[in-house]
């Protein structure tokens, strides 16, 4: 039998701990500004991580670095774009990355000034995404804006800025059109509403598609040492595009490394895990993975960025 008595023990204070009093959170108080409550966040795990990655969005601010936002159309429907757009504004962000669905959302509501249909229910009958000013105004302003050498993104924000849509200051894409801020938007054929219509052009959205790629592999050339990639919500389709533009970059003889990547979202995902988070920036760099909602988690990111620039 095994005699306790002769474990080999020694005292705690000799041992590395890896949670010190020095990094607790300190005690909520009233009229508490946003800067000390970002102070008042424990510096331990995520909430060392947010500070950290919106130092690094700071830094690449002031270096005029490439910041690269990536989002899933969920951030538009969250009711976000007036915190993107005000980052556009004050030259933080300097290319953002959509996938269809976001340019139908980000049109609706510069249309309207609301967006997101009950799915459920219009699948009853065959009426889901069949309305028709959507699909007519992005399926048209593809065909003119690709047709005289724009990307997908650019046309649809040239089309919004010419015309007189009632809540267009709300639109991400007229905003970065205004400010002369290249929208990506990358198309799996047959994943939006505006495919369904016999207005939608297969080849034009390719093409416009494939010159917002070479696009983003430009902004990617300008993520070397200090820029930033940030992630919002889109689990598949821009993580796999992201790690296709960096690999063309490099290949094509540009040097993209010590930069930071991080990738939020409600769940954790393998594939922005792995082409967002660790892959890139294997070869120098850091990269966070932080879970959360959208609608809380980027209102915070802005503004510890905004409070440090």
């Amino acid at each position: 039998m095994i005699d306790p008595k002769k474990v080999k023990r020694y005292s705690i204070k000799t041992r590395f701990s890896k949670v010190n009093e020095k990094d607790f959170a300190l005690k909520p108080a009233k009229l508490k500004s946003f800067r000390a409550f970002l102070d008042s966040l424990p510096d331990i795990l995520k909430a060392r991580d947010l500070r950290a990655l919106s130092a690094d969005v700071a830094s690449a601010a002031r270096k005029k670095k490439a910041v690269i936002l990536m989002a899933g159309a969920h951030v538009i429907k969250c009711g976000l774009n007036p915190v993107l757009i005000e980052l556009m504004r004050k030259k933080v962000i300097s290319c953002i990355c959509l996938n269809g669905a976001g340019i139908i959302h980000d049109f609706e509501i510069a249309f309207q000034g609301k967006t997101s249909e009950d799915v459920a229910e219009n699948l009853k009958n065959g009426s889901f995404g069949m309305g028709k000013e959507t699909a007519d105004f992005i399926n048209q302003a593809v065909k003119d804006g690709v047709s005289e050498g724009l990307g997908l993104g650019s046309s649809v924000g040239k089309m919004i800025s010419d015309e007189k849509l009632a809540y267009k200051d709300l639109s991400l894409l007229y905003n970065a059109y205004k400010y002369n801020l290249p929208v990506c938007v990358f198309v799996g054929i047959g994943t939006d509403i505006i495919h369904q219509h016999p207005s939608f052009d297969a080849g034009l959205t390719a093409e416009g598609s494939l010159r917002d790629f070479h696009t983003l592999v430009e902004k990617i050339s300008s993520l070397n040492k200090g820029g930033v990639v940030l992630n919002f919500g889109s689990a598949v389709l821009l993580p796999e595009v992201f790690l296709k533009a960096l690999n063309l970059a490099r290949n094509l003889g540009n040097k993209v490394k010590d930069f930071t990547t991080a990738n939020f979202d409600m769940i954790y995902h393998y594939r922005p895990a792995q082409n967002v988070v660790n892959r890139p920036t294997h070869s120098g760099g850091r990269g966070y993975y932080i879970i959360g909602h959208h609608e809380i988690m980027l209102p915070l990111l802005a503004q510890a960025v905004i409070e440090k620039i």
